[in-house]
Formats: structure tokens, C-alpha cells, sequence
């Protein structure tokens, strides 16, 4: 029983790399049953028996991407101070480039939003980043004037959709000049307002 499930593990595992490598290099309107089951070289009939369809696969692929880019973030963030937050940021960004997760995350947004139910899924998933990212802001502005000034919930969400739109951008353009500006933007700023947060400039 014990090989057995190993087995299977190995083979869903098999499966959802197959599945996030050919939407990364191919791209959501190429990521049929057909080319995923190809790239992986496995049955397509084992998608639909472990997964139940294709895009409940590609979900699955990005959830384990974003299951471990979550606790990459936590770890970066969790200490963090304000003066630190947009380096740390730019360092984590590019690690999402280069693992292919900010390419796969602006594929499944893109076709998300032709596709009710897909989109649906998406927005669900953004949710544990939303939470994330407010707990950050929260924790940034404790005892300084901006505690009372800002919606830290609004904000989260302004932080979160500039991320997936920049991820947008850049997959249609390939142009990461503007996600590099932005971060370099952020680390003026933070100087600048390091004073308010009880930091040396």
C-alpha cells in the first residue's frame, strides 16, 4: 500500500510539472491534455483520473508554486523592517521570475478573465496574499502617524493588484525595466520616510 501511494504521488507530481512547465513555456492556450501529457510523457487519461479536468491540473500546479513561494515570502518578510521591505521585495520578485511563477500566475489571470469559473478560482487564491500583504502593512505602520490615516486592507489590495498588473505587463512584453523602476521607487521613499518609522536613514 505504502509503494502504492508513493507511486501515485510520484506520478501527480510528474503530472503538475508537466502541467506548470508547459503553461510557463507554452503558454494556457497550448495547455490541452494533449501537449501536457506529451511534455510529461505519461497518459493524458492520468490527468483526468488524478485531477478531474485541466484546469482543476493547472490550479493544482499553481498552488504548489504559490504554497512554496508563500513560505519564501514569510520567511524574507517576517522580520523585516520597513527600510528593508523593498529590497527584500525586488530579491523576491525576481525569484518568482526566474522560477517561472509570475508567468504562470499572469497565464491563468489572463485566461481567468474569459472564463468565469477559472476567474473565480483566481480571485480565491489571491486571498492568503491579500492577507499577507495587509499583515505587513500593519505591522509596518503600528505606532507611527499613518496607523490612523490608512485603510491598511485598501492598501493591501493596491499592492496586490499592482503586483499581478506589472506580472501582466511584463509577460506580454517581456519589459522587466518596470517592476526594477518601481522597486527602485520604493527604496527612495523608504529612505526618505525611514525617519517617521523610528529607522536612521
Amino acid at each position: 500500500m505504502l509503494k502504492a501511494t508513493a507511486q501515485g504521488a510520484d506520478i501527480r507530481n510528474r503530472i503538475l510539472d508537466a502541467a506548470f512547465e508547459t503553461v510557463r513555456t507554452e503558454g494556457v492556450a497550448r495547455a490541452s491534455a494533449r501537449t501536457i501529457a506529451r511534455n510529461g510523457s505519461f497518459n493524458q487519461a492520468l490527468i483526468f483520473y488524478h485531477f478531474g479536468s485541466v484546469n482543476d491540473l493547472l490550479l493544482a500546479a499553481l498552488d504548489r508554486s504559490a504554497g512554496a513561494r508563500m513560505e519564501r515570502y514569510r520567511e524574507v518578510l517576517s522580520q523585516a523592517s520597513p527600510a528593508e521591505f523593498a529590497p527584500l521585495a525586488r530579491q523576491l520578485y525576481l525569484e518568482d521570475v526566474e522560477a517561472g511563477h509570475s508567468t504562470v500566475l499572469a497565464e491563468l489571470f489572463a485566461a481567468g478573465s474569459g472564463n468565469r469559473a477559472l476567474g473565480a478560482e483566481m480571485l480565491k487564491r489571491l486571498q492568503p496574499w491579500l492577507e499577507l500583504a495587509e499583515s505587513l502593512i500593519r505591522r509596518f505602520l503600528a505606532g507611527t502617524p499613518f496607523a490612523t490615516l490608512v485603510d491598511a486592507r485598501a492598501a493591501a489590495g493596491a499592492v496586490l493588484a499592482m503586483y499581478v498588473g506589472i506580472d501582466l505587463f511584463n509577460h506580454l512584453d517581456g519589459d522587466r525595466s518596470r517592476a526594477t523602476d518601481l522597486f527602485d521607487s520604493g527604496e527612495r521613499l523608504a529612505s526618505v520616510f525611514a525617519p517617521l518609522f523610528g529607522v536612521k536613514s
